[in-house]
């Protein structure tokens, strides 16, 4: 029997579809996979944690770090490894666009983020902006007056 249709057995509470792109979207509560066991693992994992957003940056890590051990305890039920190097790839990639969403655009040093509705401000020269949600698409900062 294929994982997909394990999955599908054994987590009857969540939707599963297959999409190019992989994701949890807790108000549909579907999980969106490709090919990838290991990514499609992390969805459920996301699922199963409850997760349904972030508002600070760290916070995304940490739920991200959370499904991916999530999705190590449930691969070792189908006889599925996650390595650690697998893992870091992944939060690399995260800490990547993180690092990006902090950089001020008006003179490119990275800023703070606030703690309340996750407006960044720089430190260096006092602009403030926003970050658009790029995980799937492009990065877009925006500059507050």
């Amino acid at each position: 029997m294929k994982l997909i249709e394990r999955l599908r057995a054994d987590f009857g509470r969540f939707s599963f579809a297959p999409n190019d792109i992989c994701r949890w979207l807790p108000e549909e509560n579907t999980i969106y996979f490709a090919e990838d066991e290991a990514q499609l693992l992390h969805e459920l994992g996301h699922a199963l944690c409850g997760h349904r957003g972030f508002v600070q940056d760290v916070e995304l890590l940490r739920i991200e770090r959370d499904a991916w051990e999530k999705a190590r305890e449930i691969g070792a039920k189908y006889g599925i490894e996650i390595s650690d190097e697998q893992i870091e790839n992944a939060l690399d990639g995260y800490r990547d666009w993180l690092h990006e969403r902090s950089k001020c655009p008006k003179c490119g040093q990275n800023g703070v983020q606030g703690r309340i509705g996750g407006r960044y401000r720089c430190l260096n020269c006092d602009a403030a902006w926003d970050a658009n949600d790029a995980r799937q698409c492009a990065l877009r900062r925006y500059k507050q007056k």
